[in-house]
Parts: C-alpha cells; sequence; structure tokens
C-alpha cells in the first residue's frame, strides 16, 4: 500500500506542479508569405472570420511611454522594499530586545523567554486562585465556630 501524505505533497523550497492543460486547437488561419504586407491568408475558404493585420515588430511612442512609466514604478517599489529591510536591519542592530544578543530569531532562549513569561504568569494565577480557597475555607470556618454548627 502505498504511503499517503497530508497537505500539500511539495517541499519548502519547491514549486508546485504545473497544471497543464489539453492540446490547444489549431489556428483557423495561418500566415503566408504575404504577411509582410499586412494580409493573412485563411487555411479554410469556408470560415468567414474577419482576418487582422499582424502587430509591427517596433513599439509605438505610446508603448516605449507605458513601459517606461511601469519600469519607473517597479524600480520605486523595489527600492522602497529595500529601504525598508534595510531600516528594521539596522534598527535590530542598534537597539537590542529583551532577548539576549547571542539569540537567534529561532533559537532556543528566545524561547525560553517567552515560556518564562508563561510559566510567572500561571503562577500568578494558582498563587491568586489557592490563596482565595484558603481564605474563603477560613471564613466558612470562622462562621462554623461562630454559629455553633461545626463544634468538635
Amino acid at each position: 500500500m502505498a504511503k499517503r501524505a497530508r497537505g500539500t505533497t511539495t517541499r519548502p523550497g519547491q514549486r508546485a506542479p504545473l497544471q497543464r492543460t489539453g492540446t490547444r486547437p489549431a489556428p483557423s488561419t495561418r500566415p503566408t508569405p504575404s504577411t509582410r504586407t499586412g494580409s493573412v491568408t485563411p487555411t479554410d475558404a469556408s470560415s468567414s472570420a474577419p482576418v487582422k493585420a499582424p502587430r509591427p515588430a517596433t513599439l509605438t511612442a505610446e508603448e516605449e511611454a507605458r513601459a517606461a512609466e511601469l519600469e519607473a514604478a517597479i524600480m520605486a517599489e523595489e527600492r522602497a522594499a529595500e529601504a525598508g529591510v534595510r531600516k528594521n536591519r539596522d534598527r535590530n542592530r542598534r537597539s537590542p530586545t529583551t532577548a539576549p544578543e547571542s539569540a537567534r530569531p529561532g533559537s532556543l532562549a528566545l524561547q525560553a523567554t517567552d515560556e518564562y513569561a508563561y510559566v510567572a504568569r500561571d503562577v500568578r494565577r494558582i498563587g491568586l486562585v489557592g490563596g482565595s480557597l484558603l481564605m474563603f475555607l477560613f471564613g466558612l470556618w470562622v462562621v462554623m465556630q461562630a454559629t455553633g454548627l461545626g463544634r468538635i
């Protein structure tokens, strides 16, 4: 019996397999040597689909301007991301947090500081609940002694 995997079947750092579809249908028009003049000859004489001229090999001025705008926007985003990473890295270098200096983000020292915080909170809660129970029992004993219900 084959072993089955839960969740994703890819490992970290690997790309998921491509979802490929079946073969594509062949186009109804085929370019011929006369395409350079701007016309396309249909392969099937019965097809009455409108035929468009092929795009020119060079970019128009509008397309070049749009490409320049897109490239400038992408470069600005990259610079902003790099500046943010650099700022965080510099901040981390300058001001160490409560973690020890030798601690890395996934180290045991950081995990231990988190665990100690949880333990301290739990001990306070245990002390509060235990103390309140003892006070309640003492108050109950005082009431029983005063009323004479619990005399031994």
